[in-house]
């Protein structure tokens, strides 16, 4: 059975950061668990090369656009082979094989009518390369508010406007290709309200894939299609899983299946839009100079550490935010105290009780065997919906158990005891410990390959654990008298500040690395001046309002985050039958102790996001301008709790 996954192709106008991290971690620790159910896995990334935005920053940075799209290019190869993605097809657009296959697709939809000769005279927006018909000149980008550009050619049109019933009945008949849920609803939205013809060849600009005289495709049409082009000669498509970011959905769950359809191409079977990742609750952004990049983090913590780490602390599919700080703190609480010092004490007790051999149980312990089948249960199911930190909490909740069992028998003292019956509780205990911990090894393999075949092999297992098929997993397979291996540490504790001063000088040399690679001036970090006035947001519905459910509350308690400056921990009234408990980013402008008693405007209807391990349920609103202080927003009036705005 095949399963054929993609990444976005990475627009090569930047250099990798944790955000495209992301997104290929999850597509790589996705194919790792898709293997260990039995399918034949591939996986594709790579770079998206043309386009007006490329050769600019390529003039910018003195370079042609083909030598700068291969520097870039190589950059991110680079990335993803320290970081150890085991991606198996790697496609550039500006690859001969690419062109061939855009302009066939091209063809394809011409021949069957869905293709016309016009001419555009309207604003584009070069950032996101994309057409704003409704804009006029001086009008910004309603995705990003950056200024359009008006622009006069000769284009080849897609009509796309003969597709949004056959898009909405495939929406309908297929629920599962669009996830998460909310994502389905917005493109659902976005179709029913009516769709355009769309431009698709450029005739002003040249560096692109040439279709016909003096058309080059437009990037969009062009990007798209190396999802077939990178595995043209062999019988992967349709794409299992196109995974992507939530900012790029339009592209790949509108225009993309509409493409499809006119060139009678079959469709992918799904597409999963992320969230983003905010940096201590803020957009990653190059105007605000916070955004991470994965190798600092790697040289200090190792990369499992980032691994479990994005796919523990966010719901997949929803913002999450990071931070250097709760990195280490999950690490040390739940890595290094958690699995690591369970392998290591097991191993230990089993190498210094009963001369490293794996003892023989005179049955189960029906206690953690039961534990251990609900994880399994929980965690396959979890991984297999892409629930990542759902799963992860039930192994997690796993170790807690054994953790609890250790502590209970406390082999320490069998092993002194000469109680009738005390060596075979030992041998017990032993035993549950260390097969308790050969599942949590199985179950954690896709998101921790590394520390997890170093404590397999430290466990002296004899097979594979990446061939490990994990519907075979099942309590009572660790062998009895199996020798130990070499025991040694898998996640040594870290020293938090020295760790977070290493990382941000090592992540301040990598941006002034990365600037001179793309031609530029090292960036400087310096916040915005207060009164900067943001960019509007795109123009909503008066229905997209109104599902703002707005609330009166209170605050009945509030106290700091620990190891978060920015965070407060607060319960607020909002008339329910108990209060709402909400995090909120104002710690630096508001003492907890004076936010008691006083009444705020909530967002109440939010699906919860775990912020430092708490869940909240719920927003404050507050009012800045760029760079400024967060202020409450707040009533000159008496409000009752729990009213609503309108």
């Amino acid at each position: 059975m095949k399963y054929y996954i993609t990444t976005p192709l990475y627009y090569v106008n930047a250099a990798p950061h944790i955000g495209h991290t992301y997104t290929t971690l999850a597509a790589d620790t996705i194919k790792r668990f898709r293997r260990m159910q039995g399918f034949e896995v591939a996986l594709t990334t790579g770079t998206d090369e043309h386009g007006q935005k490329v050769e600019r920053s390529a003039l910018a940075a003195g370079k042609s656009p083909e030598n700068f799209a291969t520097l870039i290019s190589n950059e991110f190869r680079s990335q993803w082979d320290t970081l150890g993605i085991q991606y198996d097809h790697y496609i550039r657009t500006t690859d001969p094989r690419h062109h061939e296959t855009v302009r066939w697709l091209f063809e394809r939809c011409r021949a069957n009518g869905y293709v016309y000769k016009g001419t555009y005279t309207g604003q584009y927006c070069v950032f996101d390369e994309l057409y704003v018909n409704d804009a006029k000149p001086g009008d910004n980008c309603p995705d990003c508010g950056r200024p359009t550009e008006t622009v006069t050619e000769e284009n080849y049109f897609f009509k796309l406007s003969a597709f949004a019933d056959r898009l909405l009945k495939h929406y309908e008949d297929n629920p599962d290709f669009i996830a998460p849920e909310s994502r389905r609803n917005e493109v659902i939205s976005f179709v029913k309200g009516g769709l355009q013809d769309l431009s698709i060849s450029r005739t002003t600009l040249k560096w692109g894939v040439p279709l016909e005289g003096k058309h080059v495709a437009y990037v969009w049409f062009d990007a798209l299609i190396g999802y077939i082009s990178a595995v043209k000669d062999t019988n992967l498509w349709p794409a299992d899983l196109h995974l992507i970011g939530k900012e790029i959905l339009r592209f790949h769950a509108v225009f993309w299946p509409a493409f499809l359809m006119a060139g009678d191409v079959a469709l992918p079977k799904r597409i999963f839009a992320h969230g983003w990742l905010l940096f201590e609750n803020d957009k990653m952004s190059k105007s605000r100079g916070n955004i991470v990049r994965a190798e600092p983090i790697r040289q200090v913590m190792g990369l499992e550490a980032l691994r479990y780490f994005l796919f523990r602390e966010v719901v997949f599919g929803q913002d999450g935010s990071f931070s250097f700080d709760a990195l280490v703190t999950r690490y040390n609480s739940e890595l290094a105290n958690g699995l690591g010092n369970l392998a290591s004490r097991t191993l230990t007790m089993i190498r210094q009780y009963r001369d490293g051999a794996i003892p023989n149980p005179a049955g189960a312990v029906q206690t953690l065997a039961a534990s251990a089948r609900n994880a399994i249960d929980l965690a396959t199911r979890a991984f297999d919906g892409f629930e990542f930190s759902h799963g992860l909490e039930a192994i997690w909740s796993l170790l807690s158990d054994v953790d609890k069992f250790i502590v209970e028998q406390a082999p320490w003292k069998l092993a002194k005891s000469a109680e009738p019956g005390a060596a075979q509780q030992l041998d017990n205990a032993l035993y549950a410990s260390a097969e308790t911990l050969r599942i949590a090894v199985v179950l954690l393999h896709p998101v921790l390959p590394e520390s997890t075949a170093n404590i397999w092999a430290q466990l002296g297992m004899p097979e594979s654990l990446e061939g490990f098929e994990i519907a075979k997993l099942a309590w009572g397979q660790l062998m009895p008298e199996q020798k130990i291996g070499m025991i040694a540490p898998v996640f040594p504790r870290i020293e938090a500040k020295s760790a977070i001063d290493r990382m941000r000088t090592l992540e301040e040399e990598e941006t002034a690395r990365q600037a001179k690679l793309l031609g530029k001036p090292a960036a400087v970090k310096e916040p915005a001046a207060e009164g900067t006035m943001l960019p509007p947001s795109p123009k909503i519905d008066i229905d997209d309002f109104v599902k703002v459910d707005l609330r009166v509350g209170q605050v009945l308690s509030a106290e700091r985050v620990k190891g978060a400056d920015k965070l407060l921990h607060l319960k607020v009234d909002i008339g329910e039958p108990e209060p709402r408990t909400i995090v909120a980013g104002i710690a630096a402008v508001y003492d907890p102790e004076k936010m008691v008693g006083r009444k705020v405007v909530i967002v109440a209807n939010l699906h919860p996001r775990k912020l430092r391990g708490i869940e909240s349920n719920g927003m404050i609103v507050a009012a800045s301008l760029e760079g400024g202080k967060p202020i409450l927003a707040a009533f000159l009036e008496d409000v009752p709790v729990g009213s609503r705005l309108k």
